[in-house]
């Protein structure tokens, strides 16, 4: 028999604020906020939705580092370009995904995307930090350019539909590969319908709202736009009404349990260790563009 999991608590964002210029971002959590029913999960920032007039120069922010987790960017409206210092490059356009390990330690840098910078329109983003445990955060970065047509699509029932990004939802396995067992869906409510999620026993699961009104688990109201709901981990799922059209973020994953340590673009598990990271950059260990 399915148990609902508990809302734990339900927030909106913790601060708003610039990327360089291009991307204006709710912060939802952070690394230095992070508390234990978080994990695995560091950071959420959701860009937009925001209009940009054209312009001859792509908005951005430009060359930075990361180490010690994975940054995923979902794009639902606008295009973003990519380059680091691995050689990878690519375009995120409405509907793909990038999942980036850094681990050890990337360079990159992501601007607006070429014909957006040049035709102007509404862009939207989320950008999601995933941690990496101590034994992955110092292995070989990674690169994975998912596509929309690569993302398998679940019905949930009346017209309401899950992207399965990673994870896995009703037998369907997402394309994402990952160090830690991680749930990422992308569902889309209609109004009126009512859906059961199955959520695993013991991952730690939050609902992210893009924007819409759902009610949770019969009683709790989401709504608005940039909340989060945080979830038990125990329970093994989550019962959504739609009262209006709904773009949720559904997130759940098992919890790393290892201390969290943080300073700007770096997540690893002691001081030292982040003190490191900042001397592996400044020499030029993690590399630079070209």
């Amino acid at each position: 028999m399915s148990v609902q999991k508990k809302i734990l608590s339900i927030n909106g964002p913790v601060s708003k604020h610039w990327v360089g210029d291009g991307f204006p971002v709710r912060t939802l959590f952070a690394p230095n906020g992070v508390t234990p029913e978080l994990s695995p999960f560091l950071m959420l920032d959701y860009a937009g939705p925001a209009y940009f007039e054209p312009s001859s120069r792509a908005r951005g922010v430009d060359e930075h580092p990361h180490r010690g987790f994975e940054t995923v960017t979902i794009s639902w409206q606008g295009a973003v370009d990519h380059r680091d210092s691995a050689g990878n490059s690519g375009t995120i356009y409405p509907g793909d995904v990038q999942w980036m390990t850094a681990a050890s330690g990337v360079v990159h840098e992501e601007k607006h995307e070429r014909e957006f910078t040049k035709n102007g329109g509404v862009f939207e983003v989320v950008q999601l930090w995933v941690n990496l445990p101590k034994e992955h955060k110092m292995t070989k970065p990674r690169y994975q350019a998912i596509t929309s047509r690569q993302i398998p699509v679940v019905k949930l029932g009346g017209e309401s539909v899950a992207r399965v990004i990673a994870g896995e939802l009703d037998g369907v396995k997402g394309p994402a590969k990952t160090f830690t067992p991680v749930n990422v869906f992308d569902v889309r409510l209609k109004a009126g319908d009512k859906v059961d999620l199955a959520l695993p026993e013991g991952h730690n699961s939050l609902l992210v709202l893009l924007k819409g009104d759902v009610t949770i688990n019969g009683s709790t109201a989401l709504e608005g736009e940039a909340k989060k709901a945080s979830l038990s981990a125990e329970g093994d799922s989550v019962a959504l009404e739609a009262k209006a059209d709904t773009i949720l973020l559904v997130l759940s994953g098992e919890p790393i349990d290892e201390p969290i340590a943080s300073y700007g673009p770096f997540v690893m598990n002691t001081r030292e260790e982040l003190m490191q990271a900042v001397t592996d950059y400044q020499s030029g260990r993690m590399g630079h563009l070209a």
